[in-house]
């Protein structure tokens, strides 16, 4: 189905739900995700130009460009050698929930787990990372949220990169920070701004969307007893429960026939992945990572953390429950991200 509604903030957008549309779409080179083909009617992040310049804004040439730069900390092998990390966060933060009788798993667990890898990627310090966490919660607000307070979080993020990007810049280390120093020093033709955005795209990708899909598997596991955490619960759970509704807002840069109707040039087109997944007539893989060139980069990441997050929880407090019925869960009030804003439990 292809729709033109609004969005809570009155935002014209058009939405597309049919999963051979949605995958056609996302492969669709008409299709820019560049704002500046937009028409002005998008809200979104009011982002300083430093902060904006990300993969998300650029499509190719200077997409592939970058791209190809970050995915060399994303390869399959560099993944596999997270995976001691990953697993020694996850034993450190359940070490941290022994002897208690209740616990919430969105803040004791699925929040504090991946901005520690992606912190620990990124060669950001330990006793910054709380820090980050506030600002970026602040950042991602719902709809009807302290805009003022957002605009302060993202400041503080902005000036905090610099000041890290500075440091990596006079002591280098074996952290991907460094390595894009050094690409960019080394005539990759990255532009400050550009690598000040990748530095907060990284982050910010790398913390929000894993915390939700971590908190709805757990919620969907527990609710579930005896499900086993495999590579194919894994994949399951991403395309049942994505972690983002609806993927990244784009702009056709000429009209655009789909699903019966035509999408104008300019006008906000919002990919409904959690609707194409369920697509009774889908033919082929999930599409919560997406799908062609903007086809998430941390994906295998991701996919590393969640297997090893709920899988190691469930072994570890194998009598753990819902503390209140699953219903009664609370949602953050988002039409974009699909996360658990708690996850009360029972440990023993």
């Amino acid at each position: 189905m292809t729709v033109r509604t609004e969005l809570p903030d009155g935002s014209p957008v058009w939405l597309v739900t049919r999963y051979t549309d949605v995958r056609s779409l996302l492969a669709d080179p008409r299709l820019s995700v560049d704002k500046s083909n937009g028409n002005g009617s998008w809200r979104g992040f009011s982002l300083p130009p430093a902060l904006d310049a990300n993969l998300l804004n650029m499509d190719p040439p200077d997409h592939t460009r970058i791209r190809r730069l970050v995915s060399q900390a994303f390869t399959p092998r560099r993944v596999e050698a997270l995976r001691p990390l990953i697993q020694q966060t996850a034993d450190a933060l359940l070490d941290a929930l022994d002897g208690r009788a209740e616990a919430d798993l969105v803040r004791d667990y699925a929040g504090p787990l991946p901005v520690t890898v992606i912190s620990e990627l990124l060669g950001v310090p330990e006793t910054d990372r709380p820090d980050f966490r506030t600002w970026t919660r602040t950042m991602l607000l719902p709809p009807g949220g302290d805009r003022a307070a957002a605009a302060r979080a993202i400041g503080s993020i902005h000036a905090y990169l610099q000041r890290l990007l500075a440091v990596k810049r006079a002591a280098p280390a074996g952290d991907l920070l460094s390595a894009l120093i050094a690409a960019r020093e080394d005539g990759d033709r990255l532009t400050e701004d550009e690598l000040t955005s990748l530095a907060f795209l990284l982050l910010i990708a790398g913390y929000e969307n894993t915390v939700h899909a971590i908190g709805t598997g757990l919620l969907t596991l527990l609710s579930h007893p005896g499900t086993p955490v495999t590579p194919e619960t894994v994949e399951e759970l991403l395309s049942q429960e994505p972690p983002a509704s609806m993927l990244l807002r784009r702009f056709p840069v000429e009209d655009i026939e789909v699903g019966g109707a035509v999408l104008p040039r300019g006008e906000t087109v919002l990919l409904v992945v959690s609707e194409a997944n369920r697509d009774p007539d889908r033919q082929g893989g999930h599409l919560s990572f997406g799908h062609g060139v903007h086809y998430c980069v941390g994906a295998p990441l991701a996919r590393a953390e969640l297997e090893i997050a709920l899988g190691t929880a469930l072994r570890r407090f194998p009598k753990m429950r819902l503390a209140i019925p699953a219903e009664e869960v609370r949602w953050l009030p988002s039409f974009r991200a699909r996360g658990l804003s708690e996850l009360p439990v029972l440990l023993g």
